[in-house]
């Protein structure tokens, strides 16, 4: 089945309240988060909730994530050692600056996944930093573990020396590059969140500019925000009927012992069946919500 990035929410990890409440939310990824919203007394006591939680990793109706702290913290060994466990999906990696970080970061977790006998963790880098966004395609690219990575506007906008605005110029370069490179790379790209949660209007023109620079989703900060990037993001009627169309008129080419094929005047060969069928797959496994 195609992994779907519409929207990946975080979650304090130390709010034992909001760790039972995300069981219901109809996010593609739920994200427990052990850096930005959670203040380094409480670091310990998130790692022991976010244990717990994961315990009860099928009763969450998404895909559980966590966020550790940044390479340059200090703190990410002990985030893995507490947090590699059984029902964790992935783990998001903040302020990933360049490939070295993320290799440490696979030995850590081939040696946890040997001793806990465990299948391979997801890791989704997030670029936050010029260097980290000089360095995007080969981040996306260093590693298969890797299906996707997020653009984190804030810290980027700290490290240029630029103050946040709705509608930052100064990382609009950024923004726009982060998505090219990971689609070189193979992989998906997640875009910055939104943080007035009070203009819904700014938010959703925020989430179609995303989606024209080539984002697949958005990485968001509450429950109300979910509805609408999957909205926006769900493929559209149009793309729907062509992707029917490549199927249906590909499979008929190659059952006649041909490959690539034509419609309406285009080159359709395996890779557009590839897809267009994955399209579909999201199209049957994840209605509209």
């Amino acid at each position: 089945m195609a992994q779907l990035f519409r929207s990946l929410i975080f979650v304090p990890g130390n709010n034992s309240r909001f760790l039972e409440k995300a069981k219901k939310l109809q996010a593609d990824i739920v994200c427990f988060d052990l850096e930005d919203s959670v203040p380094d007394e409480e670091k310990k006591n998130a790692r022991k909730l976010i244990q717990t939680a994961l315990k009860s990793h099928s009763s969450y109706l998404a895909s559980v994530f966590v966020r550790t702290n940044s390479p340059k913290s200090g703190k990410i060994q002990d985030d893995l050692k507490e947090i590699i466990q059984k029902g964790i999906i992935g783990i998001v990696v903040p302020k990933v600056n360049n490939v070295n970080e993320i290799k440490k970061i696979e030995k850590n977790l081939l040696l946890l996944e040997k001793n806990r006998k465990l299948k391979p963790i997801q890791i989704i880098p997030s670029i936050e930093s010029a260097e980290g966004v000089v360095n995007t395609y080969n981040i996306a690219s260093c590693s298969e573990r890797i299906p996707a990575v997020i653009f984190g506007v804030f810290d980027l906008l700290n490290d240029l020396g630029i103050e946040y605005t709705k509608n930052p110029e100064g990382g609009k370069y950024s923004r726009a590059k982060i998505p090219i490179d990971a689609k070189a790379a193979g992989i998906s790209a997640i875009d910055a969140i939104w943080q007035d949660l009070n203009d819904i209007k700014g938010f959703e023109k925020d989430c179609e500019t995303g989606k024209s620079l080539g984002y697949v989703g958005k990485s968001i900060i509450h429950p109300d925000q979910i509805q609408i990037t999957h909205k926006i993001f769900y493929p559209n009627k149009t793309e729907i009927q062509w992707a029917e169309k490549v199927c249906k008129y590909y499979l008929e080419s190659t059952q006649k012992g041909r490959g690539a094929t034509t419609i309406d005047g285009k080159m359709i060969d395996e890779v557009h069946f590839k897809q267009a069928k994955a399209l579909l797959e999201i199209i049957k496994n994840n209605p509209l919500i």
